[in-house]
């Protein structure tokens, strides 16, 4: 059973971020661009569920999926799209997640998505603590119901997310 548990920040995530971006870079070689640690672990003081979020950006989504057994042997499982268009995803350790890979093709509007949330509560320290305390409350209610505890945060996330659009200046990517 997959459990929802929230933690302190530690530093461990960033060296965990940059062990894991080595593999990726060794696996996915010329098709990657870049690789951009993401999530609540990404967030310096954060408390978070201890899943590291890593987004790679590719040249070409399509050609992915031909990485897919080399992903495998270093411990992830192919998920394709799992719900959203023109990414693919990946996760490691099950139900005691790890790692979730979300790896976008360089133009996609969801890597700004993903860097100006994060980017966003690195700036604004008490709305980064205000999330991670709500994430917190949510995992000790729903410890061990995964949807209540994402429906939990939705509203509040997406509110973020909102913010994080409006303050940050589109770039290209």
């Amino acid at each position: 059973m997959r459990r929802v548990e929230v933690c302190p920040y530690t530093d461990e995530w960033r060296i965990l971020f940059e062990k894991e971006k080595r593999l990726l870079e060794c696996i996915f070689e010329e098709e990657l661009l870049e690789i951009h640690h993401i999530g609540s672990t990404s967030i310096s003081g954060m408390k978070a569920k201890p899943i590291i979020d890593i987004m790679p950006i590719v040249k070409d989504i399509r050609n992915i999926d031909r990485y897919n057994s080399k992903m495998a042997e270093i411990g992830y499982e192919a998920k394709g799209e799992n719900g959203i268009p023109d990414r693919r995803y990946f996760q490691k350790g099950g139900d005691m997640r790890t790692h979730h890979i979300h790896i976008y093709e360089a133009g996609s509007p969801d890597i700004f998505r993903h860097l100006a949330f994060r980017d966003f509560l690195r700036a604004n320290k008490e709305e980064a603590d205000r999330y991670g305390d709500l994430k917190e409350i949510l995992s000790k209610e729903y410890p061990a119901d995964i949807k209540s505890y994402i429906q939990g945060k939705h509203e509040f996330a997406a509110s973020l997310e909102q913010k994080a659009l409006k303050w940050a200046k589109p770039q290209k990517i």
